[in-house]
Formats: C-alpha cells, structure tokens, sequence
C-alpha cells in the first residue's frame, strides 16, 4: 500500500504518493484534471489541480455509486467535474452548478451554500467531499490502487473544526485513516531539513488570494507528529489575483483606456480575457526581459471593440512590472508582513506561485541572506514533504541543495574550472576531509604564483527531485537543466586567500598543496590547506562560506 498525501489548496491542489522503490515522493500526474498537462512553463503550476467543481446532473451509475453501501467500495459514474475541465466549462459564464473554490469556506463556514443544481443546493462540506471523490476516483483509475491511508496538510492555524471537517470528507471519499499535517512541517520536510535538532523557521506562503507569514517552532518529536508551536503569524489579503488587477489597470492606464465597471456580462467576458492576458505577460516575464501586452476585445464584443480603440499592443519590460508592483506596494507589504513576525529564523521557507514574481525571492536574500532562503518548489514542497511523513521516511539530517564548487584556471588557457567539492544531497555535517585533493598552482599566466584563491561557486542544476528553476546572481529566474548549471559566485567580493613562500614556479608540475573540504553542522563549508613544500598549515577547517 503507497503512502499517500494532499495539499488541498484554495487555488490548486495536489496529490503524491511515495516511491519505495526510489525512496523519494512522487507528484501524481493526473493530465485529464491538471492546469496544464502538456504545459513546459514549471512556473505556471502545470501539474497542479485546481480546487474548483463543477456538478453534473447523476444518472443512475452515480446515484447507485452514492449509495453508502457501495460508496465506500467502488466509484461508480462522476458527481462532478474537478480541475481544469470544470475551469473551461465555466471560463466565460460561471454557472451556478459551478464552485470556484471551497477550502475557505470549510475552514470557517462549512454549512454555507456554494453551487446549486437544479433545486438543490450544495455546501462548503459537500463540495469539498466531492471534490475529494472525484480526486480519489481519478487516482484509482490511473495507478489501479484506492486511496484508502492519505495525510492531508493543513494551515497552522486550523481550529479542531476544520480538522474535523476534513475527516468529515475523507470518510465520504473512503478513507479509512487520515492523518493531518501542519504545512511548515511538511515544507520543512520537502524542502530537505533534517529533525535531528529543534529550529525556527519562517514559512512565507503567497498564493492566488493572501499572503501568510509564520514562524514555528520545529522539533523531532513534533515533526513526527506532524505538529509544530507558532511563535508568530500575520495575514495579508494580497497575493497574485491582487498584482493581475494591479498591472491590468497600469497597463491600461498607459494605453489610456478607460477599464470598464464589469458589471454586465460583457464587460466582465472582457475583464477575465484581459486578466488571463495579463497573467501571460506577467509569467512570461519572469524569464524574458520584455513582453509584449495585448489589448483587444472579440470581434462580436464590438461596442466595446470601438471604445478601447481596435487592438493595442504594449511592450512592457521586467524592470517597469517590478517598479508598477514597488508602486503598487507589494515589497512594502512582504516587509510589513516579516517585520511582525521574523526575528532571526534559521530557514527560510518559501510556497506558493506568487513568490515567483520578480523582485520577491531577491527581497528575502537582501533580508536573510542566501544561505537560508528555500525556494525554488513552491508548488510542491508541502505536498512532497507531507508524502514523506506519511511514509516515515523522516530525514535525520539536513541535505545541500546544490552543487558548490571552486575555481581555478587552465593552465594553459586561463579559462575557469569548477571542481566540485560538495555535491548536492550530501548529509550535513560532514567528516572536515569530505573532499581531499592534491593541488597543482596554476601559474596561468605563466608567473610564479604566490597567492592562492579560494573562490566557491553554488551550482544551481535541475533534475527529478523537481528543482526545475533558481536564482542567479542577481537575482533573476533561470530555469536549471542537467547540464553547466546556473554558476552563482559566493565569496568574489572576499575570497579567502593564502600566501605561498616561496612562490610555485610555473614549470614545476609536483603537488603543491593539500587541500580539504567539509561542511560543518551549522553548514559552513570549511577548508584545510596544508603546503605540501614547507609542511605548514594554510587554513585549518576555517570556515568560507555558509551554504545551503
């Protein structure tokens, strides 16, 4: 039987099961519910579900498959559609059979009407058990196994209500044992930190609708538990749908048309075409430099056609999106929202899509440093995390995220080299001689050498533990392959330096230093030189760059 875990979001959701074989958590692809099946843009949450429901009239298979008796055994016929099927059917028109969402109104009003079909009405308990059906039902259908263990995650601040509503709709999908997990536990988790030790951490979750900043405290016991203390928390109603509203509106303002109330049915047809068009042009930016925004109305919309004027285009640049959302005051509200709640964590864990947006994740390097800030699996870390607990696989040390590496010169043509010396998923700490390495100086430039550099690199690389983007040097988006890798250099500005007296000549080619590398458990990458022509210590585990 696999293990078994959702993240059941207020936009998306997701589903993954443990891969016992590979050891490792796995996202269950689903393509017939999933945003975007064939989409290769990881950054637009392709493999992700969205919550959302749309109710069909049962025929007599869904009604004999509701029966309590056979409910709990097979799925028989569909209550609804889920996901990106129930999103097309309502894009232009929302229907009244249609729920765009149910998770907030579980957590605080679980009675309250959502959809109606025909003369019944549907609540928040109801949607949200449906919706869970229909997931398990597709499930069961791809892998051949009913979900019948699942761990569901849940925000730290659940009241027992909530968690009860939850085991309220397990039970009616035919789970017979649920456990709950609070997410800064399992992002914790999928985010590779160990439990050995407790630590604070900062979870900043920015979606479609909020913004969310918590401090917790983490501990062995409680991560195991699937629980963790709050310390701090601050809620904000600002998040991706807010900034598409905002950059709708200033590219309209530049283009000098007017944005309509949205109070017919045609204007507000207009509104989500545009909104979906800025949604493209902010996405696309994360990657490229400029994009262009286009303004036009349908053909058969042409009263409205006339007044904005035919079909408009705007170039719109990186730089101008981040000084409209600086405007706007996103930045302000990140940093109103840590200023009440962070002190000094030691991780920094980031989820949700809207923590793409530019200028986001470089706010929280400035403000915590590089070494501590978790990023790049918005999306999937909590579910993947939560996978993981499910199938006790807890880790009992922190893994390094990347590659780090240092460099030197061809002797020959000066080009840089990059020797790896700590690859990623190495436990931490390490032994202090992790790496050891006889080294020649290069002399490039065909002069003694009496200086060595140590100069450390991050290689940011993608592969199948899903870390499919990172973040340069400066800050920008880079989508990682297999190959070279997105070089980030840690200490360029202060690189650690040692003396060689006597100088290495260029045309002795005998080892001249013993150079070794470890990671400290506070993840320090320490180094210990010795030179090998006078027997004297250069370095001893001296400590270079803390990594991550």
């Amino acid at each position: 039987m696999s293990a078994w875990a959702l993240d059941l979001g207020t936009t998306n959701s997701a589903l993954a099961r443990f891969n016992a074989e590979q050891r490792r958590p796995e996202l269950l692809e689903l393509p017939e519910l999933s945003r975007r099946p064939a989409g290769a843009d990881v950054l637009t949450a392709p493999r992700m579900v969205p919550s959302v429901v749309q109710l069909l009239e049962p025929d007599l298979p869904t009604r004999l498959g509701g029966l309590p008796f056979l409910r709990d055994r097979v799925f028989w016929g569909r209550e609804a559609l889920i996901g990106r099927p129930a999103l097309e059917q309502n894009q232009a028109f929302p229907s009244p059979s249609f729920a765009p969402g149910f998770k907030a109104a579980l957590a605080t009003q679980p009675t309250r009407n959502l959809a109606r079909l025909g003369d019944r009405r549907y609540n928040a308990r109801e949607i949200a058990g449906i919706f869970l059906r229909e997931l398990c039902a597709a499930a069961a259908q791809q892998t051949g196994e009913r979900i019948r263990d699942l761990t569901i995650t849940l925000p730290v601040d659940s009241y027992d209500s909530y968690r009860a509503e939850l085991h309220a709709i397990a039970t009616s999908a035919g789970i017979r044992s649920l456990k709950l997990v609070d997410e800064p536990v399992a992002a914790a988790m999928g985010y590779a930190l160990g439990v050995d030790q407790p630590r604070e951490i900062l979870l900043f979750d920015m979606g479609g609708g909020t913004m969310h900043s918590t401090t917790v405290l983490l501990t062995p016991r409680g991560m195991e538990a699937g629980r963790c203390e709050v310390r701090a928390k601050k809620g904000l109603p600002v998040g991706g749908d807010t900034v598409d509203r905002w950059l709708l509106q200033a590219f309209c303002e530049r283009l000098q048309v007017q944005l309509p109330e949205g109070v017919d049915e045609t204007e507000q047809l207009w509104l989500t075409m545009m909104l979906a068009e800025t949604r493209r042009v902010k996405e696309s930016l994360h990657f490229v430099e400029e994009e262009t925004f286009i303004l036009t109305a349908p053909e058969e919309l042409r009263g409205l056609r006339a007044r904005i004027g035919g079909v408009q285009h705007l170039p719109v640049r990186r730089d101008q999106l981040q000084e409209i959302l600086e405007q706007r005051g996103l930045y302000s509200a990140i940093q109103i929202s840590l200023d009440e709640v962070a002190g000094t964590p030691a991780e920094v864990l980031l989820v949700g899509g809207s923590t793409l947006l530019p200028g986001v994740v470089p706010l929280f390097h400035q403000r915590f440093g590089r070494d501590r800030v978790r990023a790049w699996q918005p999306f999937e870390a909590v579910v993947l995390g939560a996978t993981t607990l499910a199938a006790g696989a807890f880790l009992q040390a922190d893994l390094t995220v990347h590659d780090y590496a240092f460099q030197t010169q061809d002797a020959k043509t000066g080009e840089p080299r990059y020797t790896v010396v700590v690859p990623r998923g190495t436990p931490v700490p390490t032994a202090p001689q992790h790496w050891r390495q006889a080294m020649v100086p290069a002399c490039a430039r065909g002069e003694p050498e009496s200086i060595f550099k140590l100069l450390i690199f991050e290689i940011g690389r993608g592969g199948a533990d899903l870390r499919r983007f990172g973040w340069d040097a400066g800050g920008n988006l880079r989508i990682l392959d297999d190959g070279d890798g997105v070089l980030v250099p840690l200490n360029a500005a202060n690189p650690t330096i040692g003396l060689l007296d006597p100088a290495h000549l260029p045309g002795d080619r005998s080892a001249r230093l013993d150079l070794a590398f470890g990671v400290s458990a506070d993840r320090w990458l320490v180094a210990t030189v010795r030179d090998l022509k006078t027997g004297k210590i250069l370095m001893d585990q001296a400590p270079v760059v803390r990594i991550l």
